[in-house]
């Protein structure tokens, strides 16, 4: 496991009754998340990983995410290309070169996800797991990922990361996520804008009518250089025909983020992926995340600025760390 800076924050104390003010569902199906400030649906069977497709509800407003899910996992990749199934139709790719290191896509693939639920004072988190069975050529299967995910009374946001082990060495190993999600729409007719916190002003649906690769313009390309000071994509909803809040998905490390897609292809893909570095077998990387809601960009900022620098999630029932 690489290193990781040893500053931990401690939230939550011994579970008490308290916990019991927010409100688990759990089925075979689906865990079901109620807090006092969101409603959210974590599927296990099906497409998924991260929050199920338009369960992420604002109680303030009544807003809904506009995708296919919330924090959503693909696979694990390398650059280059392969002679494998990934996908050079140019209007979903562009012309970056990738291959497959290990699958299948858990969100399409896995098909079933065990949760785990833990309960603290205020805050509930879920857990989910799954081992990798498909290695690339020149690879093995058997790199694990588990996405933790964390709501708490009080929070029109959750918390969440990710957590992956490798059992192969790799150069420039990479994951993919959707972060925060895509966005359905029709012309524009579902979102008022989108602001990518590396760009200097909000993106109108203007520029979605026709479809595009993700090379083609709003591409994000990490720079060593120049990391941005946040990782912020979001989008603002039209909610009964009027601008609504806005639904924002914050990488916490930006240093993290090796590429951001934000392209139409039928829908406005939110790809994202990250860490590309060297790995050696048994070492674990990942990266935590902010995903809900927010009234205005300045609001997603203070929220930010509050959490920047975390790295890592870890649940108990006395509490859970918020891990530098």
């Amino acid at each position: 496991m690489r290193p990781v800076l040893a500053l931990v924050f401690w939230f939550g104390s011994a579970y008490s009754l308290h916990a019991a003010e927010i409100q688990v569902t759990q089925t075979p199906e689906f865990i079901a998340i109620e807090t006092d400030a969101l409603s959210a649906k974590i599927r296990l069977r099906g497409y998924v990983s991260g929050v199920d497709a338009g369960t992420l509800i604002d109680k303030k407003t009544g807003a809904k995410d506009l995708g296919f899910g919330l924090h959503i996992m693909d696979f694990l990749m390398a650059p280059g290309w392969a002679d494998d199934a990934y996908e050079r139709t140019e209007k979903y790719h562009g012309k970056l070169a990738k291959h497959f290191v290990e699958g299948p896509q858990i969100c399409t693939q896995a098909k079933q996800l065990e949760g785990v639920v833990t309960r603290g004072k205020d805050f509930v988190a879920v857990t989910m797991s799954f081992r990798f069975t498909q290695p690339g050529k020149g690879f093995k299967a058997g790199s694990t990922w588990k996405q933790t995910l964390i709501f708490e009374n009080g929070r029109r946001w959750f918390l969440s990361s990710e957590a992956i082990a490798s059992a192969n060495d790799v150069e420039d190993l990479f994951y993919r996520i959707d972060m925060p999600g895509h966005i359905r729409h029709k012309n524009g007719d579902t979102f008022e804008k989108i602001w990518l916190s590396y760009r200097d002003e909000p993106i109108l649906p203007s520029e979605f009518e026709a479809d595009f690769a993700p090379d083609a313009k709003f591409l994000y390309t990490r720079d060593p250089a120049k990391i941005p000071s946040r990782m912020i994509r979001a989008y603002q909803v039209r909610l009964n025909g009027k601008p609504g809040p806005w639904l924002a998905g914050m990488t916490l490390d930006p240093a993290e983020v090796c590429e951001g897609w934000c392209h139409q292809r039928g829908y406005i893909s939110f790809i994202q992926e990250l860490h590309r570095k060297n790995v050696k077998a048994g070492e674990t990387f990942g990266a935590a995340y902010i995903v809900g809601w927010f009234d205005d960009i300045p609001a997603m900022q203070k929220t930010y600025d509050q959490y920047k620098g975390t790295k890592a999630l870890k649940v108990s029932s006395e509490g859970y760390e918020r891990i530098k």
